[in-house]
């Protein structure tokens, strides 16, 4: 398999993830990590509605769980894949958690674009991209993939 076919992979289980966290009664979004050997090392969906947690985005959650079982040397050499681009509260958890790649679905501006108004999601204009390059370390950032956009957005339709 491809790293592009991997990449593909990924991105669908995060689909997955946030349909399933849609299901649970919050905003459809799934991250996970995998490990550099390809392992899945972590999964997790958006919490902030079900938990009251105005920091219950996948990405955070996941990040926190991480950085409970993972040194930040290990967690370099690591890939977090997420469905939609991290927003910029995401991306400060992946930077101080020290993940060296992310790898995304759809855009901040096509997320924005599904969710309208919506109080839900007052999306910032502000690319992980942007984020990142305000630090000191070089993380790699792929997306968005084309080939999971059907698929993201099919699990945000009907929810804003």
């Amino acid at each position: 398999m491809s790293e592009r076919e991997q990449h593909i992979a990924f991105l669908k289980r995060c689909v997955e993830l946030s349909v399933l966290a849609r299901e649970s009664g919050n905003t459809p979004f799934g991250a996970l990590l995998v490990g550099p050997t390809g392992e899945i090392l972590l999964e997790q969906g958006n919490v902030e509605i079900t938990q009251s947690n105005c920091t219950g985005h996948a990405e955070t959650m996941l990040m926190e769980a991480a950085s409970q079982r993972y040194s930040k040397a290990e967690l370099w050499s690591c890939t977090l894949y997420t469905s939609a681009e991290p927003c910029a509260m995401c991306s400060g958890s992946i930077y101080w958690g020290n993940v060296g790649r992310v790898v995304y679905g759809i855009s901040e501006k096509l997320l924005a674009q599904l969710t309208g108004e919506d109080e839900q999601n007052p999306t910032l204009d502000l690319p992980c991209r942007e984020v990142f390059a305000r630090g000191n370390k070089s993380i790699e950032v792929i997306g968005p993939i084309q080939e999971v956009e059907t698929e993201t957005v099919a699990a945000h339709e009907g929810y804003w």
